[in-house]
């Protein structure tokens, strides 16, 4: 059988993956858990370590390559990109044109992602509630303190690929809300849909560094300090849903290279009309959006955790 024709389903994966990762509150690991790729992702990114590193140079590229299950990552990240490039484009549209709609189901996904990721939890304990806690200050705290559109400098650019990408081996957690709590969603997005390469491969350095380096820091936390990581996660989670709230306001706004950024915004009840443009905001559609985003959620978590019982 031809690596093409072995590992193309592979691919189809992970374009399931990417499209997942996207959208803020549905997870990438969970897609893995559903296709039954979890197990094998983990472990291939566990390989690339110091003994990676001296099969390469002691015995050369071919058993490195065997070593990292090299073409299980290859076509995996490839259906990944394929995903996430090709959606930007329709995210950004409606965004730009339905934005309490768009933000309506977000919150739908990430209130629902939030309940699961808690529900992990073993044994509840004032050190878990403290860190739950923790998790939530410090969350409320970035999406009040950073700036709407976060920053555009590239060492910035490379931090958030870093951490962002981290969300790929955690089920539950969306790297696409990594990238709104640190304000970095409809930049990342309009990088990719304009084709800023310098952004992109910055980006693409610090997913790769943060891919490699975090998967193995975050095992270890999950298997020595499961309860207060899965707290903390869950903490942040809920911390960020001020900045995924539909009805906003902008309070500041400012020019930046010929483009009107959001510098300040304050949330607003929900309501029939906008305030500021008087269009309709379809509250009851934006409402049916929010119940379809946490079913969406609680389908897909209930399916993963029955074909996690089977890995």
């Amino acid at each position: 059988m031809s690596v093409f024709r072995k590992y193309f389903p592979v691919t189809l994966k992970g374009m399931a993956m990417g499209a997942a990762d996207v959208v803020p509150g549905v997870s990438g690991g969970t897609i893995a858990f559903i296709s039954g790729i979890y197990a094998e992702l983990l472990n291939s990114l566990r390989s690339v370590n110091l003994k990676a590193l001296r099969i390469l140079f002691r015995e050369g590229i071919p058993a490195f390559w065997k070593h990292i299950n090299g073409w299980f990552l290859l076509f995996l990240l490839t259906g990944i990109g394929i995903s996430i490039v090709s959606l930007s484009r329709m995210i950004l549209y409606l965004l730009e044109n339905y934005p309490p709609l768009i933000w309506s189901f977000f919150f739908g996904l990430v209130v629902a992602s939030a309940i699961y990721v808690a529900g992990t939890i073993k044994e509840r304990n004032w050190k878990v509630v403290l860190s739950g806690l923790a998790g939530i200050v410090i969350a409320g705290w970035i999406t009040i303190a950073s700036p709407a559109q976060g920053s555009d400098s590239l060492p910035f650019v490379f931090v958030t690929g870093a951490i962002a990408i981290c969300a790929m081996i955690l089920p539950g957690i969306s790297g696409s809300f990594i990238l709104l709590l640190m304000g970095m969603y409809e930049f990342i997005l309009g990088a990719l849909h304009d084709l800023k390469i310098s952004v992109i491969i910055t980006f693409m350095a610090g997913a790769g560094i943060g891919l490699v380096s975090f998967s193995h820091l975050l095992s270890w936390l999950l298997k020595k300090y499961h309860d207060l990581t899965v707290a903390l996660l869950a903490g942040f989670m809920i911390g960020s849903l001020n900045k995924v709230w539909p009805w906003k306001e902008v309070l500041e706004s400012r020019f930046i290279d010929g483009e009107e950024k959001v510098i300040q915004e304050a949330n607003r009840l929900p309501a029939t009309y906008s305030e500021v443009t008087g269009e309709p905001n379809h509250l009851l559609f934006c409402i049916l959006l929010f119940l379809t985003g946490f079913v969406l959620i609680y389908s897909l978590e209930k399916l993963a955790g029955k074909k996690h019982q089977l890995i």
